[in-house]
């Protein structure tokens, strides 16, 4: 018999990722808070979004907060896109 340890994280009531890596789940954990903040951001600057675009932008926007810290910074488009290696993850990517 095994025993098989699983992380899952459930954002909204809504099982979203699931791993047997600690690291990797409290990571995404804290991409879906990061993603939280810039929605209820971007709502309160007066931006009205459809919900399914407003969460799919601020999820976008919080994976790639090291390139974005980058392009605020004044590093150009290309230059950043250029460096950028991250794997996109979809909300509804699972794994075990």
């Amino acid at each position: 018999m095994a025993i098989i340890i699983r992380y899952v994280v459930e954002h909204k009531g809504v099982e979203k990722f699931v791993t047997a890596d600690k690291k990797e789940a409290d990571k995404y954990d804290k991409m879906l808070d990061l993603a939280d903040n810039l929605s209820e951001y971007i709502e309160a600057k007066g931006i009205e979004l459809d919900a399914a675009i407003l969460e799919e932008l601020s999820v976008m926007l919080a994976k790639n907060s090291v390139a974005l810290g980058k392009l605020i910074k004044g590093t150009s488009a290309k230059q950043v896109l250029d460096e950028d290696t991250a794997e996109v993850i979809t909300l509804d990517k699972k794994k075990a």
